[in-house]
């Protein structure tokens, strides 16, 4: 059946200057931010069992049902930070089923108009659509849709992102105007948001006497994704200048402005740990302040969790997994405090192996894939960071092996081809990666002052080398997991001529080392922002060297030698936790996890200690000016590789069909592990000189 798509917007004879917006949010000037509310009453001769909803809106919005919000959106189209100047090709619809059992549907839609976060995308013009499809309890169906009978407001209080002054909502209700659809939804696959309401720890109300101005901090137990909310009682005059941070360093300012009773809520997704607030109250009477976050996530159906006789290391799991949760909105972010777009591919990859040991379900993980595969049809596979558009190549083959979902991998070959074609523009004669775009993204550290974010070629082509080698020989089997053979045996040939090179040109026989990259001059015409020119040192960073273990460029001994060096020689460098995933993913490689997992998850306990609400984005900082958020669930890979190692879990048939397993306690006195598949949990249980119980779900093939 086809769907109805009828938008509306605030009327343009009433609202000229409020219809159109730009495309993406950046920082060159106003975007014509505008609030607008749409809402309609239907009254029915009998009870509405059951309503399928279909619904999107541009730029964002929150969707009420009988004065009960049902969903937040849109679903993101995703983006890069490359190539904004035009609208996403996809724009996406929400659908879901709600059973108002009642005779009677109010729908109200407060919808703001122009992007002010970097993973929001518009069409570049406002717009709301609503379809349901109803069914009575007298079995008959009706179809309701937006259209010109709902009433329309401009909510001119809003004044734009983070300001709010209650005595200019002064518009009257108009009736809304039904616009050209220039959206043409595509219905997403993924379900709505959930929300919580999360209370302070301590005091929750604030009073605020007439005349008075108080100053106030308010804490909450952990750090949460959520909407600035707070309930307001005052006679007027009441100004209230809100900093919404996650510890103690700062974050979103709010300038808000009451002249009486309200319920004030955000429309920007924050990260809240605490809010310190100073409230003066110019009016004759008391006012009273009651702050909360309304926290939202996409929404988690089953939960594993690890433990261990280690309490230190069972807090690290407790916080990636908490972030984790708060990372997962409409699209992966790196964190809901920088909100970053679906081109911080690197961070997703490892959110998404996160979700498969902790959450399970892995639709939101599989539709960034989709979405990040269109990004690459978009631009004819370039990406803003080169590293993480060969880690989508990871990604697509791990959650393809997780899930057992052979259609992703159908859906995805184009992009998969488009990109390997692009990165073959940019080998050399020497066969190297040599005419890239950039090097980055390789870690979150400077060495020397130079940025390893976007470091010369000095710095980063082994890097970019090896992702390429580990993307061609992941490229490999997926080509042969969809019949591709002549497509998997161009990608072997090719990581054997670029591993030769590397091993030819960036190993230092006489260190036992690969270095970080060439000392040869970049042409002016590729020096940019992100590109820049070459420098004469030569390095020898772990990076480099942890990347070609990690991705088999060295034979398995040189590998296990350069590993133990990675993590015992505590001189040589630093690696953040981002970085250390791969590390981690090479210990497990190279049958190495006995020996040094736990070793490698040591440096994840110091932090947590130190702040356990949320995870740090890093180890040390890159520079004395930059603040990490402790949102970051980039840093969270413990969740992921401390279970897989204890369960010494390897996945022969995609889908958990056929799995081996070599549990270890990996040197803790004892451990729970919990791991979920599509046929249920995975359960292990060891303790010193017990046993090993081993409880596999019925449809899952076991080698022990």
């Amino acid at each position: 059946m086809a769907h109805i798509e009828k938008w509306i917007w605030l009327p343009k004879d009433k609202y000229p200057l409020n219809q159109t917006t730009k495309y993406a949010a950046e920082n060159d000037g106003d975007g014509n931010y505008t609030v607008a509310e749409f809402f309609r009453e239907y009254r029915f001769e009998c009870r509405v069992t059951e309503a399928k909803l279909r619904f999107s809106g541009d730029t964002s919005f929150r969707l009420y049902l009988n004065r009960e919000i049902i969903a937040t959106g849109p679903i993101s189209v995703g983006g890069d930070f490359l190539f904004n100047e035009e609208p996403r090709s996809r724009h996406y619809a929400t659908e879901m089923t709600v059973y108002p059992d009642s005779d009677e549907l109010f729908f109200y839609a407060c919808v703001t108009m122009m992007p002010v976060s970097i993973n929001e995308y518009s069409r570049g013009r406002g717009g709301f659509m609503l379809e349901a499809r109803l069914k009575l309890e007298d079995g008959t169906t009706r179809i309701i849709t937006t259209d010109k009978n709902w009433q329309a407001k401009h909510n001119r209080a809003y004044v734009k992102d983070c300001c709010y002054d209650q005595s200019l909502d002064t518009d009257s209700c108009v009736c809304a105007e039904e616009v050209f659809n220039v959206w043409h939804c595509e219905t997403a696959p993924i379900k709505p948001r959930i929300e919580e309401i999360v209370r302070p720890v301590g005091k929750q109300s604030f009073q605020i006497g007439p005349g008075e101005t108080k100053q106030f901090e308010v804490e909450f137990d952990k750090i949460y994704a959520g909407y600035v909310t707070a309930e307001i009682q005052t006679g007027g005059g009441l100004k209230i200048e809100l900093d919404c941070v996650e510890t103690d360093v700062s974050g979103a300012h709010y300038d808000l402005r009451f002249s009486g009773d309200d319920v004030f809520r955000g429309l920007q997704l924050q990260s809240i740990g605490k809010y310190r607030v100073v409230a003066a109250n110019s009016g004759n009477a008391a006012a009273r302040i009651v702050p909360y976050i309304t926290a939202t996530s996409y929404p988690v159906y089953s939960c594993a969790v690890t433990r261990t006789s280690d309490e230190d290391l069972n807090l690290v799991m407790d916080v990636c997994r908490h972030t984790l949760k708060y990372c997962r909105q409409m699209i992966h972010l790196d964190s809901p405090k920088h909100s970053e777009p679906l081109a911080c591919t690197g961070d997703y990859y490892i959110e998404s192996l996160m979700t498969a040991m902790s959450f399970g379900d892995m639709v939101l993980a599989v539709f960034d894939i989709v979405r990040t595969a269109e990004l690459l049809r978009m631009h004819d596979g370039r990406m803003f960071h080169t590293t993480y558009s060969l880690i989508w190549v990871m990604m697509l083959w791990d959650v393809y092996c997780i899930t057992g979902n052979r259609k992703l991998l159908e859906d995805c070959m184009d992009a998969l081809f488009l990109l390997l074609a692009r990165f073959e523009t940019y080998i050399g004669e020497n066969g190297l990666i040599e005419t890239p775009p950039d090097y980055m993204f390789v870690d979150w550290i400077y060495i020397d002052e130079i940025s390893m974010h976007h470091p010369p070629k000095a710095l980063g082509q082994t890097s970019l080398c090896a992702f390429y080698y580990g993307a061609l020989k992941t490229a490999e089997k997926l080509y042969l997991e969809v019949g591709g053979t002549a497509d998997a045996a161009v990608c072997a040939a090719k990581a054997a001529h670029l591993r030769e090179a590397v091993n030819r040109l960036l190993y230092d026989e006489d260190k036992g080392l690969y270095f970080d990259g060439l000392n040869t001059p970049t042409p002016e015409k590729m020096l940019y922002r992100y590109m820049p020119q070459n420098v004469g040192k030569r390095y020898y960073m772990p990076h480099s060297n942890i990347l070609c273990a990690c991705y088999g460029i060295c034979d398995e001994e040189t590998g296990r030698r350069l590993i133990r060096k990675a993590v015992n020689d505590t001189e040589w460098g630093v690696c953040q936790p981002y970085f250390k995933h791969f590390l981690l993913q090479a210990v497990d490689r190279l049958d190495l996890n006995d020996e040094l997992t736990l070793k490698v998850l040591e440096d994840w306990k110091a932090p947590v200690r130190e702040c356990s609400k949320g995870l740090v984005e890093g180890f040390i900082m890159p520079e004395p000016t930059y603040s990490f958020d402790h949102s970051h669930a980039w840093g969270g890979t413990p969740l992921y590789s401390l279970p897989k190692a204890l369960a010494g879990l390897d996945i022969i048939e995609p889908g958990y069909r056929k799995i081996a397993l070599k549990p270890s306690l990996l040197g803790l006195k004892s451990a729970h592990v919990e791991i979920l598949t599509p046929f249920g949990a995975i359960v292990i249980d060891m303790a010193e000189g017990e046993e090993i119980k081993i409880d596999v779900p019925a449809g899952i093939v076991c080698e022990k």
